[in-house]
């Protein structure tokens, strides 16, 4: 059944505008090194907004690397902990920084959006966090170019994946998580249910709530937990915009990542490292900082359950192995993706 036209053609304003204010914001985003022009045809982009995650940048560039990233696109948010100065030592990475307000930016889309628009364009773009690493069926034995030819061959323009929150078995702060370590070696545990999906019926795409954060954080009002729904990989084209963070996009057809006629289509997880020994710090930050969605609303939670007990693991909690567990559990599928 088509949508009503007045819904079209708001979502179709609605794209336009969301372009024009990344065009009208690029002007905050100042080199620090730009090497776009070794970006070849074919290859996969990665497009990462960060600020003071210098401990967490090696190890995640490194397991970009070997899933077959070829170039990273970085807006660097005034760090103040060396990060600008690393990235602008690797050779793969181009990064820009700002000391422009990332909530008048709507969260760092906008300059997302942009980089997007201007150097995305007819590859695909991989959009994640420093804290968000993409598993997905046959990773340990097909890189993300044979995933991306497969979506290809099938005709698909993108790829979803289930926010999956990790954590340790004990106190968040018991074991210290050291630069360049994997933080799935220390937080490696996860929900493996109690979540709840619904549809959006204005974008089309699924909206997924639950685990360890509504779970200890949310547990007083489940509808203000985080959304887990993400669509981190794109066939980027230039009138393409991500609408809010990667949840969903503009076309609507973008966020059709699921079969509504019984079957499964291909999909993956972002396992979530967010819970190390840094999160109590980096949360006291945030929560100053006041330059997240709806007030800092999430992290005034975790501030609040930080102070009645940090630990996020309980009896169904379930250690990490590989895609298949996932898959089992029904939290990936590997669709006609044989």
């Amino acid at each position: 059944m088509k949508p009503a036209l007045p819904d079209r053609f708001r979502r179709r304003a609605q794209r336009q505008w969301l372009i024009g204010r990344a065009i009208r914001r690029r002007g905050v985003l100042r080199e620090v090194s730009n090497r776009t022009g070794d970006i070849r045809s074919g290859d996969i982009l990665a497009f990462v907004t960060q600020r003071n995650e210098r401990i967490r940048l090696p190890y995640f560039l490194d397991y970009y690397r070997d899933l077959g990233v070829s170039h990273f696109l970085f807006v660097d948010n005034d760090s103040n902990d060396g990060s600008a100065d690393f990235l602008r030592q690797q050779r793969d990475v181009s990064c820009w920084t700002t000391r422009a307000s990332y909530k008048k930016a709507r969260f760092g889309m906008d300059w997302i959006n942009w980089l997007l628009m201007r150097y995305g364009r007819n590859h695909w773009c991989l959009t994640v966090d420093p804290d968000e690493f993409l598993v997905y069926p046959h990773c340990d034995s097909r890189s993300l170019p044979a995933l991306t030819n497969w979506l290809d061959n099938s005709g698909r323009r993108s790829f979803s994946a289930m926010l999956l929150d990790m954590y340790p078995r004990g106190a968040l702060d018991e074991q210290i998580y050291q630069e360049g370590q994997d933080p799935l070696s220390i937080a490696c545990w996860f929900d493996p249910a109690n979540y709840a999906i619904s549809k959006n019926h204005y974008y089309g795409n699924l909206w997924i709530q639950g685990g360890p954060r509504t779970r200890a954080f949310f547990s007083h009002d489940p509808l203000r937990g985080p959304a887990l729904n993400k669509i981190p990989l794109v066939k980027w084209h230039w009138r393409y915009a991500y609408v809010s963070s990667t949840h969903m996009l503009l076309p609507m057809s973008l966020n059709q990542v699921y079969d509504e006629d019984g079957g499964e289509m291909a999909s993956g997880c972002l396992l979530h490292a967010k819970f190390l020994s840094t999160f109590a710090e980096k949360s006291t930050e945030e929560l100053d900082r006041r330059q997240h969605y709806a007030n800092s609303q999430e992290y005034r939670a975790y501030s609040a359950g930080l102070q009645s007990g940090s630990t996020l693991w309980c009896r169904e909690s379930r250690a990490y192995q590989d895609w298949r567990q996932l898959e089992d559990i029904g939290l990936i599928s590997r669709g006609n993706w044989a």
